[in-house]
This record gives structure tokens, sequence and C-alpha cells, in this order.
């Protein structure tokens, strides 16, 4: 029987379908094999790493991504590129490019961290900066000298919180903000509640500050030689030229970048007309640390749970562009690593301010669940705190930075009564019930003294039978001690550590040798980190499932939204809360966005 045209067309198009799809495999199969091809490394090479941005804890590092030119740079990345650049023999020195960064004071710890274990192996850190801010110069302080172009400057001028509340602005909206929090200190819904900062809030806030600008000097003092008097004068007159931060001794020297290779080439005993051996982050990727002898040994699982705690998967596209950390993602991750035999610990890395109750408990339960097969080590990001923290308290040992914002045990709920404002754009919105508490959560009424009592009934059982009872159990304390030490209030890793929240300091790395000791592995073993879940490549996006990627629509809208203020960014951000309290969700979620800067 001849064939239909319908079913020759079929065909045809099938076969085109197939021989393009076998052309991009093969042309992924090639960048892949490009890319993945080790560098020829020269003898005394610098390393040139470039420190700058967010610094996110985790981004899968793919050849297609490289081709592609997109920006790969994580904070676990810079740490793998600094323990290899410190066992290769072919690098002889490291050149920081330092250029505003913006990620926690965590972070940075952790980096001056990594620094001054490189530096132990002799070989020195150069830092170059432009411009540098608080931050930039808090980690180039790590580094064995200092440079500044010329025409730049030293923007050291001190710490500054900042605090948006957006009560004004749902007042003139008609929206009436009916919330209830528990803990003096549980600020976070009183930027919907409060036009100002309360006393406690600020009483908080202070303390904060006082103890990162007492560590940011006392660093900078002891990294320059200086009296920690000297540093704060110079901080009162900065911003400050790079020929006056040069006289003050807080740069080595104001120099171009080209001039700085010629310093490093006299530090590395190179002849005048040699040209320098610049090896790229990019280029040095390719090196495995495998080649080196490192990442090799008993296997340790690594869990990455950044951004706000929700339920379902994780993703990297949240409503705003951020990270979000999925209690369905997290806790499949830990069953699984638990069940591995060959795993033979597991650390969770948290970099979260926390986020619903019910997703935080979710995953608690399944680090206590890992914990009973093996040792769990929590580390400590920038910030884990609230919900953060909650998850936390669970683990065999709790490692943080100094500068980890932590603490904050405490929730609050409540709803935007929508009254006013649906009056304003002429909505009427009714509702017809069964049962006493069916219009608890109604947009358009403030709770009735029944309903506030139940609501608030709900929230006093969270926080003393459920939030309370699992920390004091966790850090082997009395409830009414952990109440005490609760109430919302904030700390730094360092008061926490006073406080008996947290176990001791460090950063990823840390946390690894933490739990290598834990489940018994001779200290001159290695251990080989393997990321649960398996990360996901652009081939995997492609031509697999989803696995909780960003889509194309989320990708371009993220994209729309960074285009905004940053201002207008984070007030967006905060307004996203209410579409979590409206279903009536306990909250455990620091104060949003809190920036020391």
């Amino acid at each position: 029987m001849a064939m239909s045209r319908t079913g020759k067309t079929f065909l045809w198009i099938a076969g085109v379908v197939l021989a393009l799809a076998l052309v991009l495999a093969a042309f992924f199969a090639l960048i892949y094999s490009a890319l993945n091809n080790e560098p020829d490394v020269k003898n005394n090479s610098v390393l040139v790493l470039k420190i700058g941005g967010s610094l996110p804890d985790y981004v899968v590092e793919d050849p297609v991504n490289r081709f592609l030119g997109r920006d790969e740079r994580s904070l676990s990345g810079l740490l793998l590129q600094l323990r290899k650049a410190k066992t290769d023999r072919r690098v002889g020195a490291v050149l920081l490019d330092i250029d505003m960064i913006t990620s926690g004071w965590g972070k940075a710890e952790e980096v001056r961290g990594a620094l001054a274990d490189f530096r132990a192996s002799g070989k020195p850190v150069y830092a170059f900066m432009e411009y540098g801010a608080n931050k930039d110069y808090y980690v180039a302080t790590a580094c064995d000298r200092i440079y500044v172009a010329p025409i730049g400057e030293l923007a050291i001028i001190g710490l500054a919180a900042d605090v948006m509340s957006v009560r004004g602005s749902l007042d003139k909206l008609g929206i009436y903000p009916d919330f209830y929090q528990i803990g003096k200190y549980k600020s976070a819904p009183e930027e919907y509640t409060q036009k100002k900062m309360t006393d406690a809030h600020r009483e908080a806030l202070d303390s904060l500050l006082d103890d990162f600008f007492a560590r940011y000097v006392s660093t900078v003092a002891a990294a320059r030689r200086k009296s920690e008097t000297d540093v704060r004068a110079a901080i009162d007159s900065a911003p400050l030229r790079a020929s006056d931060a040069k006289q003050l001794g807080l740069i080595d020297d104001a120099k171009y970048r080209d001039e700085v290779e010629g310093d490093l080439k006299k530090r590395l005993g190179y002849k005048d007309d040699d040209k320098l051996n610049l090896l790229s982050e990019g280029q040095y990727r390719r090196v495995t640390p495998e080649s080196l002898k490192l990442n090799e040994g008993e296997r340790v699982a690594i869990i990455y749970a950044s951004g706000a705690i929700v339920s379902g998967g994780s993703s990297g596209g949240g409503p705003f562009g951020e990270q979000m950390v999925g209690s369905d993602t997290v806790s499949k991750a830990l069953r699984d690593a638990g069940d591995d035999k060959t795993v033979k610990a597991i650390v969770l890395r948290v970099d979260s301010p926390g986020g619903t109750s019910f997703a935080s408990d979710i995953i608690w339960h399944a680090v206590v669940a890992a914990k009973q097969k093996k040792p769990v080590v929590v580390s400590m990001g920038d910030v884990a705190a609230s919900g953060g923290y909650y998850v936390s308290v669970g683990a065999s040992r709790i490692v943080a930075e100094p500068s980890t914002v932590t603490g904050s045990i405490g929730v609050f709920a409540g709803k935007p009564v929508m009254k006013g404002f649906y009056d304003w754009i002429g909505v009427n919105d009714e509702y017809v019930t069964r049962g006493k508490y069916a219009a608890m959560w109604r947009e358009t009424e403030k709770f009735t003294d029944d309903e506030r009592k139940k609501f608030e009934g709900m929230l006093n059982n969270f926080y003393w039978n459920d939030f309370l009872p699992k920390v004091a159990e966790g850090r082997k304390k009395d409830v009414k001690d952990v109440d005490s030490l609760a109430q919302g209030r904030v700390w730094t890793g360092t008061q926490a550590r006073e406080r008996g929240l947290v176990d001791e300091f460090g950063g990823l790395d840390r946390a690894v040798e933490v739990a290598k000791q834990l489940a018994g592995i001779p200290a001159d073993k290695g251990v080989r980190r393997v990321v649960f879940p398996a990360p996901r490549t652009i081939l995997d996006n492609l031509f697999g499932t989803g696995g909780g990627e960003a889509t194309v629509e989320v990708k371009q809208r993220n994209a729309a939204l960074e285009a905004l203020p940053e201002d207008v960014r984070r007030a967006l951000r905060y307004l996203s809360v209410f579409a979590h309290v409206r279903r009536g969700e306990t909250m455990a979620m620091l104060p949003y966005d809190l920036r020391i800067k």
C-alpha cells in the first residue's frame, strides 16, 4: 500500500528533527571535549581570581555555560580554586581582582579564612581594586599586599543598616496589616505594621552593628599593623584617595594593574624581559582537583539550602529571581544521602533568612532522621535565622562564621485587610460560609475576637510546643533558657556561640573537617565532596526533565525585575510575603533582607 502524503510529510519532519538533534548533540559533545581538556599550566604561574557580586554558595560548573560566556562564579568555586592552587606547585601566587562584593559578611569572613589558608603555603596573594568599599577592603586585608588604582578611592566609610517600612504606603492604599508576632524582637512584621523602627528593633540592630564594627576595626588593625584608634580615625576621614590611603598605611601602593603585575614578577623572580604567566580562573577550573590528589577518599554529601524556605521544590527563580529552598528537594536530598551507604557524613549548608514554619519543620525532621544514620553538620553562611536556624538545630554540630546572622527564634503571621483598598477601586467582596472559623482568612475584615484568640493560640502553640522544644533538644538546653535567648532576637555568630546556639567558628571547609572527624575518617585521609541532589547541566535541562530549573518565562521576568531600582525590588520582596501569610501560614523569618553595608 502506498504511503499517504501526510505520512510522508510526518516522516520527513521526524527525520529533520532527528538530524538536528544529532547535530546539536555532536556540537555540545565537541564543546565538552574542548572545554574539559586540562590547560597547560606553566611553572610559576599567577592565578587571577575575580571576586565580586553576591557570591552565591553554589553554581553548577558547566562547560556549555562557560562557552556561552555565562558567569559561573560562586563561593564554593572560589574556595575550590584556592584549595587547588595551594597544593599546585605550578602556581606561584594569586592575584585578586576585587570589584564590589555584595554578599553578606559571613561569606566575606569565609573568603578571608580561605586566603589565610592559602598563604600558609608560603605563596603570596596580591589584591587589586579600582574602588574599595567596606567589604572589598575587608577581604583585601587578608592578602600580602593591597593595591588601589591611582585614580581610585578607598571608601571604608563605616557600617550602616537600613530598614524599610511600608506601613505608610499600605495606609494610603487602604490596606490594614492585621499581624501578630511572638517575641519582643521579632520585628519582621513591623515592616508592615509600623512606620518607623520600634525601640526593640533599634536595640537589636545597634547590638549587631556594634559587634560587626568592632570586628571590622580589630581585623583591619591587626592586618595592617595599626592601632584601632588609627583605623577608626581613617574610617571617619574616608572616602580616601589612593595616595592618602597609602600614606595612612591602609594600602601598600597606588598603582595600575600592569604595574601590580610588574611587582609580582619581581616577587616571583622573573627577569625584566620575561612575560608574567597569568592563569585565568576559567582556565584553572579545567584543572580537576583529582589531578592534584584532592577530592579523593570517603564520600561526604554537601546539600545546599540557600534562600527563603518554602514548600515544594527548590528553585533558582523565585518570585523576584532569588533562590528558594524547597522542603521537598532538601528533605529528599537528606534522605538519599542518609540511605547511601557510600556517604559517610552530611554537610547541610544553610544560607537562609527562614520562611514558612511548615516547610522548615519538614526539613528539620529530615535532618534529625539523617542524623540517626550518620553525622550531619550544618555550615551557616551569611544568614541562618528563624526558619534557617530551625532547620539547623537538629544537626550533630553547627559551624558558623563570627559574622553570620543567626537566631531570630520567633514567629509571626497575619493577613492584609484589603477592605479600604477594595472600596477605593470599587470592588465588593462577600463571603458565604459554613463553620465558625470558615471566614477567618477573609481579606475584607479584621479578625473577630474569637478568630484572634484562635489565631494567636495557633502561633503560641507552634512557638512553645514546636520551635522552642526543638531548639532546646538540639542545643541541650532548658526551654525557659531558650526562650530567654529567643524572643525573635537576631545574633551574630560570635554572640550566638557565646550563648550556645552554635558550636564553633568556620566556613564550609571547616564544616567538612568536622563531619570527617565525627565520621571517624582519619585526619591524614582526604574526602570526596558529593553534591546532593546531583547538579544538572544545560544538557540535562535540554534533554531531561525539569528538576526545579527556572523556565524561560521566569528568567525573562527576573531580567525585567533586575532592571528596577534596588529599593523598589526590596519593597516588592516585602510585599511578596503576603502570598504566604494571606493563606494563614505561620512565618519563621528574619526581618526580610537585613542589609549591613
